[in-house]
């Protein structure tokens, strides 16, 4: 991981110094949010383009997080979506064009 910033090693000024050294080797800590393409992440990591991983991505949903997987009941996840609200929706124009979205 690499980044530099305008004045490497300081920031603007002391109070947004939200990046430091990991307790790991090679790593870097960033207290706050952390927007790339962005000056304006809503979450911990915005990304607004297209990110390469050389590597894995492990994920709650990844089944090497998970064990006891079995077969359900097809009939009775049947109901429970039919128990479930969808809805369609339009992105909000301004939303659309700060993420980059053609087709809102």
């Amino acid at each position: 991981f690499f980044f530099q910033a305008s004045n490497p090693g300081q920031f603007e000024n002391d109070s947004d110094v939200l990046w430091q050294r990991g307790h790991v080797p090679e790593t870097v800590v960033c207290h706050g949010r952390v927007g790339i393409n962005t000056d304006a992440p809503d979450e911990a990591l915005v990304v607004c383009g297209n990110a390469k991983v050389m590597g894995r991505v492990m994920h709650p949903s990844d089944s090497r997080a998970k064990e006891n997987i079995r077969e359900v009941d097809t009939n009775e996840q049947l109901r429970r979506i039919t128990q479930m609200r969808l809805v369609e929706y339009d992105y909000k124009p301004e939303f659309a064009s700060v993420m980059g979205i053609k087709n809102t």
